[in-house]
């Protein structure tokens, strides 16, 4: 089960923030009250990275892959008619 840490409280007691990661998963710190970083283990990480999928790969198996879309550059000209 993941614990949030205020990050004061993560520095002070920084070798059991690690040890509950280990044991317990993702510990979350907040810096001023806002989810700031995680302490994972490098195990969980590891998994994290090999479950990816290349983007080509997310594009194959994309349930849009049976539509025929217009992916064409739109060629017409800028619009002058906008003052910024």
């Amino acid at each position: 089960m993941a614990r949030t840490w205020q990050l004061q409280e993560a520095k002070n007691k920084f070798s059991e923030v690690v040890d509950a990661a280990l044991i317990h998963g993702p510990q979350i710190i907040t810096k001023h009250g806002v989810e700031t970083v995680i302490v994972l283990s490098y195990t969980e990480y590891r998994s994290m990275l090999l479950r990816q999928k290349p983007l080509a790969a997310f594009f194959r198996e994309s349930p849009l892959v049976a539509y025929d879309l217009d992916l064409t550059r739109d060629t017409s000209p800028l619009r002058t008619d906008i003052s910024l």
